[in-house]
C-alpha cells in the first residue's frame, strides 16, 4: 500500500524539479544560460572559470525561478491553450504552494550567487530580470501588445549579465550584445506566434499576431541585425572580419523575414522561425571566432600558460 503513495510523492518531486518544463521551459533556460555564457566569453580580459561557473549556475537558477512564477500566474489561462495545457500546474501534478516554494528555492540562491559570488551589478541585473519577467511581461500579455517589447528586453539582459560578470562594468559592448538579442527575438517570436494565433486568442493573450498581424510581420529587426553586426568592430568587440562573415546569415534571415511579411502564411512563418533557431547560435559563434583581443593581452597571459 505504501508503494503507490511513494510513487506519487516521487512524481510530484520530479514535476517540481521540472516546473520550468515541458520542453519549452528547458529550452528557455538553455537559451538564457547560453547567451549569458556568450556574453561572458566575448567580454575583454582573461577567462575566469570559477566566476564563469558561478554565473552559469546563478543565471540558470534565476531563469528557473522566473519560469516557475510565470506558470504559477498563468494557470487559469494555460488550460485553454494546446501549447500549455500539459504544464505540471495545469494538470495538478504539483500544488501552487510547491510551485512558489520551488521558485523561491531557485531565486534566492541564484541571485545570491550572482551578487556575492560574481558581483553586485550582475546580481542586480538578475533580480531585475526576474521582476521584469514575472511582474511586467507576464501580466502585460493579457493587456497589451507592449508585452512583446518588454519580453525582448527580458531576453536581451542575459548576455549583458555575462559581460558584467566578466568585467564588473556595463560597457558599450554589453549593450551591443543586448541589442543583438533584443532584435533577434522579434523575428523569432513573431514567427512562432503566427502559427499559434488561435491558441493565443483562446487563452486571451494580446499578441501582435492576433491583434496587429501586419505589425507582427515587420522586417525592421531582421535588418537591424546587419547594422548591429557592423557596429561590433567599432566597439572593439570583434574584428572587422565579423561584419563580412555574418552578412550571409543576416541577409538570409532578412530575406525570410521579407517572405513572411509578403506571404503572411504558416509556411513562411515556420521557415523564419526555424531559421532563427540556428541563426542566433551561429551568429554568436562567429562573434566568438572573430573576438577582438586587446593589444598585449596574449603576451601578458603567455608566461602563465
Amino acid at each position: 500500500m505504501a508503494a503507490p503513495s511513494s510513487r506519487r510523492v516521487r512524481g510530484r518531486g520530479m514535476a517540481g524539479c521540472n516546473l520550468g518544463s515541458p520542453w519549452r521551459g528547458r529550452l528557455v533556460t538553455a537559451l538564457v544560460v547560453s547567451t549569458t555564457s556568450a556574453g561572458f566569453a566575448l567580454a575583454p580580459g582573461p577567462f575566469d572559470w570559477p566566476c564563469f561557473l558561478l554565473t552559469f549556475v546563478g543565471t540558470g537558477l534565476a531563469s528557473c525561478a522566473a519560469n516557475s512564477i510565470n506558470q504559477f500566474f498563468e494557470v487559469p489561462f494555460d488550460s485553454n491553450m494546446n501549447r500549455t495545457k500539459n504544464r505540471p500546474l495545469v494538470r495538478g501534478q504539483i500544488s501552487p504552494l510547491l510551485a512558489v516554494s520551488f521558485a523561491t528555492c531557485c531565486a534566492v540562491p541564484g541571485v545570491a550567487l550572482l551578487t556575492w559570488g560574481v558581483n553586485p551589478l550582475t546580481g542586480a541585473l538578475g533580480l531585475f530580470n526576474i521582476f521584469l519577467y514575472t511582474c511586467c511581461y507576464t501580466p502585460l500579455k493579457r493587456l497589451s501588445i507592449a508585452n512583446t517589447w518588454v519580453g525582448a528586453v527580458v531576453g536581451a539582459i542575459p548576455p549583458v549579465m555575462g559581460w558584467t560578470a566578466a568585467t564588473g562594468s556595463l560597457d558599450a559592448g554589453a549593450l551591443l550584445l543586448g541589442g543583438i538579442l533584443y532584435s533577434w527575438q522579434f523575428p523569432h517570436f513573431n514567427a512562432l506566434s503566427w502559427g499559434l494565433r488561435e491558441d493565443y486568442s483562446r487563452g486571451g493573450y494580446c499578441m501582435m499576431s492576433v491583434t496587429h498581424p501586419s505589425l507582427c510581420r515587420r522586417v525592421g529587426h531582421c535588418l537591424a541585425l546587419i547594422g548591429l553586426s557592423a557596429v561590433a568592430p567599432a566597439l572593439c568587440v570583434t574584428t572587422w572580419a565579423f561584419p563580412a562573415v555574418s552578412l550571409p546569415i543576416n541577409l538570409y534571415i532578412s530575406y525570410l523575414g521579407l517572405r513572411f511579411y509578403l506571404d503572411a502564411d504558416r509556411k513562411s512563418s515556420r521557415k523564419l522561425f526555424f531559421c532563427s533557431l540556428w541563426h542566433l547560435p551561429l551568429l554568436l559563434l562567429l562573434m566568438l571566432t572573430c573576438k577582438q583581443h586587446p593589444a598585449g593581452q596574449d603576451d601578458e597571459e603567455a608566461p602563465r600558460g
